[in-house]
């Protein structure tokens, strides 16, 4: 089942990572009226968190440096402007950092995890696989998010061309 999961992840950010493509630098960026945060930030926060989560939070490698954290951990917001360096390093590590962490699994990096549950579903994750799949409900929940800000922004779009 676990592959399965791995496979799961794999396929919502790359249809993240279609939609990202799909949008110009300041699409990414726009913070439409009524929101709190941009696509490039739901973008990078996922990339993060699921490395957060399967290291630090289990307390398998809670020293682990990932790279972005202090832009797009949880609690955060838009602070910067998102250039395209950015993105594309975020964009390559939304795939490379799931190789990364199944590598992991399969080495038996994960055999014992300290248990913790999210604020976001308030379940409490006491295996690795437990946490996988969480991740692909996180990564499912802001590439939904991700979907209505695109909406937003192109109708606040149209609204200003007319």
């Amino acid at each position: 089942m676990t592959a399965l999961v791995f496979e799961y992840i794999r396929q919502t950010r790359k249809v993240f990572i279609e939609l990202v493509d799909g949008l110009s630098i300041d699409e990414l960026n726009t913070i439409p009226e009524g929101f709190r945060n941009n696509i490039a930030w739901n973008f990078g926060h996922i990339v993060v968190s699921t490395l957060g989560l399967c290291y630090r939070r289990t307390q398998v490698q809670p020293d682990r440096q990932i790279q972005f954290v202090e832009s797009y951990a949880k609690g955060t917001k838009p602070e910067h402007w998102i250039g395209e360096s950015e993105i594309h390093a975020l964009k390559s590590q939304a795939l490379n950092t799931i190789d990364l962490i199944e590598q992991d699994y399969k080495n038996g990096a994960f055999a014992t995890v300290v248990p913790y549950s999210t604020a976001t579903f308030g379940l409490e994750m006491d295996t690795i696989e437990e946490v996988l799949v969480m991740s692909l409900a996180h990564d499912n929940l802001h590439f939904g998010y991700a979907n209505a800000l695109r909406k937003a922004v192109h109708q606040q779009k149209s609204q200003l061309h007319k």
